[in-house]
């Protein structure tokens, strides 16, 4: 994960055993701030140029919401200086690009805030057959989707193939009926002539004619009667054959939400539970790129969650599964904004045991939970993670940009792998860039001032 210390101007990233790389930052100016609370990279772009700001180079940008906020490198005046988003040191942020990846928690704490060691009965302990079991599980359960998906089309194609065969038998019944009652109509006219015949020749002109219309409307009515009986038979198989097409296409639905929620729990899960709305929202990564940048975070689980005098508040705290151990993870806890302390935030919730029973017995390291007071932020979005604003600290660098806009998303993402997410958001492409100037067709930056060298653990 990244720290950032808007009071110290300082990023230091972390790994399992520590902090490995640290450097000054500067963050956003006055009416600009770079916005505290905790967020995730969505996106990284090695040479990002920003189009809301004269086309401003940004290196090694690393985007962490979708409406304009990033690290990247840039020029460290050795205060805050940005319009919101993190500069890091050029030839650090260029280190630090390929150690990185997308969903890596970045914190933006208004003071100092560090990992430490955490434990408590409310973080998720793995069950070791389930996550040995994982993989298996998965192979098995997505082949048995693939198998129920080709069932599915080919009980789709069969539904309509009797349907267009009954169609065809409808059209010649009809087509029957049609002849049928002209030919009970030759015979009636011939009945009616006999009837009304006054001499010989007019009867025999009635006979005959009757002669050749009875056997016509006889044979007729015999094969509407056939094609009935056959027209009722197939539509009664095309009502059975839609009958096995649906059965078949919630079979397949079935089998894919398994087999998504088996190849989910190869992934960290992140668990986000909110004061303000007494809810618990659960993401996890499905690696699924989307064409206009990012990837596809899984959002198909969210429900409500017990908390313990709920008009009290409960700060902001991160805790992460760092490692494994003998007995299950190894946790560390950030606390981002101090109302309680750690333990008594967790010691206030409870979280539903049905959503323990499927995201805790396979939980891996990079697993989280963030308890806040806070609601998710609207950049929350289908190709985030989490992203929480702290209310009481200034945004200026967040809220003047251009908001992003809803577009609803059916909860199937229009697409076959069963990955959900719930609604879409327009993104502002580009974060905030570093101020710069031309001159003869050449880019140059302000001069940095003094010597800022980065630190690294090893």
């Amino acid at each position: 994960m990244a720290i950032v210390s808007i009071k110290s101007q300082q990023v230091t990233f972390y790994d399992a055993d520590g902090w490995i790389l640290r450097a000054p930052v500067s963050t956003g100016v006055a009416g600009r701030e770079t916005p505290a609370g905790v967020f995730a990279v969505v996106e990284k772009d090695k040479d990002h140029h920003s189009t809301l700001y004269d086309d401003a180079w940004m290196p090694n940008m690393q985007r962490i919401t979708w409406n304009g906020l990033a690290l990247h490198g840039g020029p460290l005046p050795g205060y805050a200086a940005s319009h919101g988003c993190v500069r890091m040191p050029y030839e650090f942020a260029e280190d630090l690009f390929e150690k990185t990846r997308i969903g890596m928690r970045v914190i933006i704490s208004p003071n100092d805030a560090t990992p430490i060691a955490f434990a408590h009965p409310a973080l998720f302990v793995p069950n070791a057959e389930a996550v040995a079991a994982a993989p298996a599980r998965a192979e098995t359960l997505s082949r048995e989707a693939e198998a129920a998906a080709a069932a599915a089309e080919e009980a789709k194609t069969a539904a309509a193939a009797a349907a267009r065969e009954t169609a065809s038998l409808t059209a010649s019944l009809r087509k029957l009926a049609t002849l049928k009652r002209s030919a009970d109509a030759e015979l009636a006219f011939a009945d009616r002539a006999l009837a009304a015949a006054k001499t010989e020749q007019a009867t025999a002109r009635a006979e005959d004619l009757k002669q050749k219309a009875a056997p016509k409307a006889e044979k007729l009515g015999a094969e509407l009667a056939t094609a009935t009986a056959d027209a009722k038979s197939k539509v009664e198989a095309v009502a059975a054959a839609k009958d096995a097409a649906k059965a078949a296409a919630a079979r397949k639905a079935d089998a894919t939400r398994a087999a998504t929620e088996a190849k989910l729990a190869l992934e960290p899960v992140s668990v986000y539970i909110s004061r303000a709305t007494q809810r618990l929202y659960v993401r996890r990564n499905t690696h699924k790129p989307w064409a206009d940048g990012g990837e596809v975070f899984d959002a198909t689980l969210e429900a409500p969650v017990t908390i313990r005098d709920p008009d009290k508040p409960i700060g902001t705290h991160v805790f992460t599964a760092v490692a494994r151990t003998d007995t299950g993870l190894r946790w560390t806890a950030v606390t981002v904004d101090n109302a309680d302390d750690a333990k008594d935030a967790l010691d206030r919730i409870t979280i539903p045991q049905d959503v323990l029973d499927r995201i805790a017995p396979t939980a891996l390291p990079r697993s989280s939970i963030i308890v806040s007071d806070e609601p998710l932020s609207s950049e929350t979005n289908y190709r985030t993670e989490f992203v929480a604003v702290l209310n009481n600290q200034p945004q200026g660098g967040f809220v003047t940009r251009r908001p992003t806009v809803d577009v609803v998303a059916s909860r199937d993402g229009g697409a076959d792998d069963g990955f959900g997410f719930g609604f879409l958001f327009q993104r502002n492409p580009d974060p905030q860039a570093v101020p710069m100037r031309r001159r003869s067709g050449q880019v140059t930056y302000p001069a940095q001032q003094g010597s800022w060298p980065f630190q690294q653990r090893w």
